[in-house]
C-alpha cells in the first residue's frame, strides 16, 4: 500500500539522503519535503529528483503552525529531521536551536495530534546522553540511559525528545524516536568535520583539530542510518526509542590521520586548536535493540572503504561544495554590512 510521507528538513544532509533512499526503495511512495532552506539546506542535494512526480518541495518553517497542519493533514506519516545541529553554533547563540528544535517540534506534534491517526518518527542524536569515559570501552549508550546533554544543541534535542515522549504518554500519539551516532557520506554541509577537513585540504589549507584529538565518536554511513530510519518508521513499536549506531568508534585524531592518508598528505597538515567548550569525551551506541527487534546491523559503515568513498565523493564533487562555501562567504560579508 502506497504512503505519502512528510519529511521535514529534507534538503539537509541526512534528510536529502533519506529522500533518495525512500524513492529508490519504495517506488510506490511519495514525499513532501518541507524545508526553510537555512544555511545548511541545499536543494542541489535533490536536483536529480525535483522533476519526479512522487516528490514535492515546500519552502517553509516547521514553526509555521498553519502550513505544518495543512501538510500533516494531507500526508500519512511524518519523518522529522528539521533541526539546528552544529554544536559550535549553539555555543555562540542557542536561540535558533530553541526556536527550531524545541518549539518547531512542539508545532509538529500539535499538528499530528490535531490530524490524528498518523505516525511520526522523530530523528534525534546520541548527544542527548552526554559523555562516556574513555577508559571504559565496554560501556555504550543504551536506550535506557538517562538524558544528560552537555551542549546547548544537545539540550535542545533532549528537550524535543521529551516533548515527543510526553505527547505519547498524554495523548497516545503514534510516535517513535531514533537516536543516531555521527553520520558521514555525501551532501554533508562543509562545516562538519569530514567534509570540512577534506575541502580545506583540497584548497591547500591545514585542518584544525580540537584539543588533544582523543575525543571518540561512533561513525555511521548516512545510508545505513536512512535504512534504519525507514525500518523503524514501518515496524517500530509506538512510543519506543531506538539507538542507531555504526559500531565504528574512532578518535578524532584517528579520523584526521585516516583522511590525510587517503589524500596522501603529511601529518604536518594538522593544526591543534583550543578545545571546544564542554567537549564531550566519548560517544558510543549499543545497537542491541535494533538487532534483536529487526535483525538490523550497519552494512556500509566499515572503514577504510566507506571513508574512502566519502572522501572521493567530496573530491569528485568540488563544484557542489564550492558553491556552498561561496554562498557562506557572501552571507558573512552581508552580515558585516
Amino acid at each position: 500500500m502506497s504512503k505519502k510521507l512528510l519529511v521535514t528538513g529534507g534538503a539537509g544532509f541526512i534528510g536529502s539522503n533519506f529522500i533518495h533512499h525512500v524513492l529508490e526503495q519504495r517506488p510506490e511512495d511519495s514525499i513532501v519535503n518541507l524545508d526553510l532552506l537555512t544555511y545548511s539546506g541545499n536543494l542541489d542535494n535533490l536536483s536529480d529528483v525535483e522533476s519526479d512526480p512522487r516528490y514535492r518541495f515546500v519552502h517553509g518553517s516547521i514553526c509555521d503552525r498553519g502550513l505544518v497542519t495543512e501538510l500533516v493533514s494531507s500526508t500519512d506519516c511524518v519523518v522529522h529531521f528539521a533541526a539546528e545541529s552544529h554544536v559550535d553554533r549553539s555555543i555562540d547563540d542557542a536561540s535558533a536551536f530553541i526556536q527550531t528544535n524545541v518549539l518547531g517540534t512542539q508545532v509538529l506534534l500539535d499538528a499530528v495530534k490535531a490530524c490524528g491517526g498518523r505516525r511520526m518518527l522523530h530523528v534525534s542524536t546520541d548527544e542527548v546522553y552526554g559523555s562516556l569515559p574513555l577508559d571504559q570501552p565496554e560501556v555504550k549508550f543504551s536506550e535506557h540511559f538517562s538524558l544528560s546533554p552537555n551542549s546547548p544543541y544537545a539540550a535542545s534535542k533532549a528537550s524535543s525528545d521529551l516533548l515527543v515522549r510526553a505527547f505519547r504518554q498524554t495523548f497516545g500519539l503514534d510516535v517513535v524516536t531514533t537516536r543516531c551516532s555521527n553520520n558521514f557520506g555525501p551532501y554533508q554541509f562543509p562545516e562538519k568535520v569530514i567534509p570540512c577537513f577534506v575541502t580545506r585540504l583540497a584548497q591547500g589549507m591545514n585542518v584544525p583539530l580540537y584539543g588533544d584529538g582523543k575525543n571518540v565518536r561512533d561513525w555511521i554511513h548516512v545510508i545505513d542510518h536512512c535504512e534504519a530510519i525507514l525500518l523503524v518508521l514501518e515496524q517500530g513499536r509506538a512510543g519506543e526509542v531506538y539507538n542507531v549506531g555504526g559500531d565504528n568508534e574512532r578518535s578524532n585524531l584517528e579520523l584526521t590521520h585516516a583522511i590525510l592518508d587517503l589524500m596522501d598528505l603529511p601529518k604536518q597538515r594538522i593544526e591543534l586548536v583550543a578545545d571546544r567548550l564542554g567537549h564531550d569525551r566519548r560517544y558510543a551506541i549499543s545497537g542491541t535493540k535494533m538487532k534483536e527487534e529487526f535483525g538490523w546491523e550497519p552494512r556500509r559503515s566499515a572503514w577504510p572503504e566507506a571513508l574512502r568513498q566519502t572522501v572521493d565523493w567530496y573530491l569528485n564533487n568540488q563544484s557542489w561544495w564550492q558553491r556552498i562555501l561561496a554562498r557562506a562567504n557572501a552571507d558573512r560579508q552581508d552580515a558585516r554590512g
